[in-house]
């Protein structure tokens, strides 16, 4: 409880910052985009592990070697696995500014995409069924790019202040499509680290880099399931 309060807290600020991230997006998101195209496109020839999210995933605040996509490159290249990771996180994404981006990130042949989007959609109120529709349509887009990509799918929670209702709903968003589309889930992105002062910068928002490192943690075995199965089916 004591956790899910300062959760609660935490994000209340998220929310309440969410304009201004915005409002730094129209100034600099074309360039990030323009980088992250290029860094797509620079690994045209290896086989991808594509992270596609918000802030979270871009490690806002940090050095980008800190974030979670380049600490699981670090697991990857440990192991000798000839799988190269794609930071496609910018900051600000809501799921309908994500599903209007995702056509360009798909220029190379993504063995596996992370999706982690839906906080900002769920701290903005943004109504749940076009929240849910627009990452029916990223999951959708990236099956028809390549249907053997595997996709796994990052659960968010936010705290109460749009009501129980929607708060609960919300919750259950992801897990639903993951079943309903046969994919991997992340239960919750953030376990451990939100609402704990100490593993977040002093915005309250975005992780410190030992909050990547426990969020890297919370991904990695999902991440090596995936890889196992795909070895093995290449096997097969």
């Amino acid at each position: 409880m004591r956790t899910l309060l300062r959760f609660s807290y935490l994000l209340f600020i998220f929310c309440a910052s969410c304009g201004n991230v915005a409002t730094k997006k129209a100034d600099s998101g074309e360039k990030e985009e323009n980088s992250i195209e290029n860094k797509v496109e620079a690994q045209a020839e290896s086989k991808v592990i594509l992270f596609f999210g918000n802030s979270l995933t871009a490690g806002m605040g940090l050095d980008p070697n800190e974030a979670f996509p380049a600490l699981i490159q670090e697991k990857v290249d440990s192991l000798e696995l000839s799988y190269k990771v794609v930071n496609a996180g910018l900051s600000g994404e809501t799921t309908a500014s994500g599903k209007n981006r995702i056509g360009w990130v798909l220029n190379a042949d993504i063995e596996v995409f992370v999706l982690e989007l839906g906080a900002n959609d769920g701290l903005r109120g943004i109504p749940l069924e076009e929240t849910r529709s627009n990452l029916q349509e990223i999951i959708d887009v990236v099956h028809q790019k390549n249907p053997n990509t595997a996709i796994i799918l990052a659960g968010m929670q936010i705290p109460p202040n749009m009501g129980q209702d929607y708060t609960s709903e919300f919750k259950e968003i992801f897990p639903e499509l993951a079943k309903e589309n046969n994919i991997d889930l992340i239960p919750f992105l953030l376990e451990d680290v939100a609402g704990n002062p100490e593993l977040n910068q002093p915005d309250g928002i975005h992780p410190t880099a030992e909050g990547q490192k426990i969020i890297a943690n919370n991904i990695w075995p999902i991440i090596a399931s995936v890889l196992k199965n795909k070895k093995e089916l290449a096997i097969e």
